[in-house]
Order: structure tokens, then C-alpha cells, then sequence
């Protein structure tokens, strides 16, 4: 796999714009003056997180005893709870804040934009080829690049969809999250029960 190649792999799985609503939804309980700086934040933050699972994944996982399957099963309970939050609203959204309450690293860098799919994909990079980490690591950085820019124009999707159709698309991208994070459970299940077929 070239680097160009690698760069649209994670582009896509990092899927910036099925996470649009969520993120709207997020900022949306946040002060105005607050949103653009907390979005580069965890933005920052999920591309550090993303780094270091390229860089040492593997031996994080080897080293606390994990089996990568972990990290899908982890990330599927997570992304069901953050997609019931979304089909049936509550006071804070769908990251459970209080209104303007921040959030911290979850859920909008972990696991929206580093997700246990992007995490497992950089790690399966590494363990593939270790020679070209220089390679990937611009794959990283040219994906995370194009949907940070995506989801800093957040507002122009906003104000096209208007708060009825945000909300409509929020409550549909809930109902598809829902059989995202079930199928990722199920193939963390899958996959820890039967090693071999990996």
C-alpha cells in the first residue's frame, strides 16, 4: 500500500462527515466564543492518540496484556451508549454535559475521531510494514489534516440543515451508530473467540 493509498484508508475510516452531527451536537451546548477552540483541542488531541497507537500500539496492548479485540469491544459499548444519547435526547446532549460543560477527550476525540477502527487500522500499519513508519505517519497526518478542516466549517452544515434537519440527522446517525458499535462488538466477540481466522 502506497502513502497516498493508506492517507484515503484513514481518511474514510476516520468518516468526518458521519461524525458532523455528533460533533454539532456537541458544540452546541458549549459558549459560542469556547467552540472552535475546544473542537482544535480535542482534534490535537485525538491526532496525538492516533500517533501514539501508530508508533506503540502494539506494545501498549502487549504490555497492559490486551488483545487488540479490547480495543473494538471497548469502542462498540462506547459508541452504543454515545448513539442511544443521540435517538433519545437528554439535557447535555449526547455527551451527558451539563450545558457548557466542555468535553474532555471523550467522546469527541475518543472514540468519535480515534475510534477503535482507526486504532486498529495503525496498528495492523505498523505490524505490516515497521520500515515505512515515515510513510505512514504522513498518511496519519494528511487524513487527520482534511477532517479536522471538514469539521472546523461544521457551522456551514449547520446553517444549511437548520436546527429541525440537525436534529433529524443527528437522531438517523444514531440509528446507524447503533449498528456500527453492535458490529463492532460483534467482531471483537468474533475475533477473540476464534484467533485463528484473523
Amino acid at each position: 500500500m502506497d502513502t497516498f493509498s493508506a492517507a484515503v484508508m484513514l481518511f474514510l475510516i476516520m468518516d468526518p462527515l458521519g461524525n458532523l452531527p455528533i460533533f454539532a451536537s456537541i458544540l452546541r451546548h458549549i459558549d459560542p466564543k469556547k467552540r472552535r477552540m475546544v473542537l482544535m483541542r480535542e482534534l490535537i488531541f485525538a491526532l496525538i492518540i492516533m500517533l501514539l497507537f501508530l508508533f506503540a500500539g502494539e506494545s501498549i496492548l502487549n504490555f497492559l496484556n490486551l488483545r487488540s479485540e479490547s480495543v473494538s469491544i471497548a469502542g462498540g459499548i462506547i459508541l452504543f451508549l454515545i448513539a442511544i444519547k443521540m435517538i433519545f435526547p437528554q439535557p447535555g446532549g449526547v455527551a451527558g454535559l451539563a450545558a457548557g460543560e466542555e468535553p474532555f477527550i471523550v467522546p469527541m476525540a475518543i472514540p468519535l475521531m480515534a475510534g477503535p477502527s482507526i486504532l486498529a487500522a495503525l496498528i495492523l500499519l505498523a505490524h505490516t510494514d515497521s520500515s515505512r513508519m515515515t510513510d505512514w505517519t504522513i498518511a496519519l497526518v494528511s487524513a487527520w489534516g482534511v477532517s479536522a478542516v471538514i469539521l472546523m466549517f461544521y457551522k456551514v452544515f449547520t446553517r444549511v440543515l437548520g436546527e429541525k434537519g440537525l436534529t433529524a440527522v443527528e437522531r438517523l446517525m444514531g440509528m446507524v451508530l447503533v449498528m456500527i458499535s453492535v458490529q463492532m462488538f460483534l467482531d471483537g466477540i468474533s475475533n477473540y473467540l476464534n484467533p485463528v481466522s484473523q
